[in-house]
């Protein structure tokens, strides 16, 4: 059964419409990476949500450095000339990094009940966005390495039993790539 089309308008029930926003926010992030991996390309995204919130998305190195990347690019369609930015003295570099640090380390005693006092809301800003891009990378990592350990059972599986066909089960529209077919259990 397939889906009917979805009409393009706003979605009414604040509810809902976070919902999809979640969702599609999501898929539209993973079809992303998935490009940039089969095709080896560099991509930035950038969303920000109803109340301003940001996500990001930079595939190889940081959304920086494709922001660069794509600035060197279009210089040449541009008559005028772009004026450099003066690279961080290192004194000035090595205080803002200490000033990350601390920020970090305050979010860490924070998070665990161990911090006196208060977090300024920039500070937990930036403790947010620090804690979202681990949480992002921990999981895309973990699913890699999921995907590795799959292929490598199936591999012994195929070897040891002779299994031609792991290939996903579809159950009403809906994948199953974990499934083994089995005659017992049809779906």
């Amino acid at each position: 059964m397939a889906r009917g089309k979805v009409q393009m308008k706003r979605i009414e029930n604040p509810v809902h419409r976070q919902v999809t926003f979640c969702k599609r926010r999501a898929g539209l992030l993973k079809k992303a990476k998935e490009l940039s991996i089969l095709c080896d390309a560099d991509i930035g995204v950038f969303i920000f949500s109803n109340h301003g919130k940001l996500y990001e998305l930079a595939t190889n190195g940081t959304m920086q450095g494709l922001i660069e990347k794509y600035l060197k690019s279009t210089r040449g369609a541009q008559a005028e000339p772009v004026m450099q930015t003066q690279p961080l003295d290192a004194k000035d570099e090595i205080n803002m990094l200490k000033q990350e640090i601390e920020i970090l380390q305050k979010g860490l005693r924070y998070m665990f009940g161990g911090g006196t006092g208060t977090m300024t809301l920039d500070e937990l800003l930036v403790l947010e966005k620090h804690l979202e891009l681990w949480i992002y990378n921990i999981r895309s990592t973990k699913m890699d390495i999921m995907f590795q350990e799959i292929n490598l059972l199936r591999n012994k599986m195929e070897e040891n039993n002779g299994i031609a066909n792991f290939g996903p089960i579809t159950t009403n529209n809906i994948e199953c790539p974990f499934a083994i077919p089995n005659e017992i259990f049809q779906f």
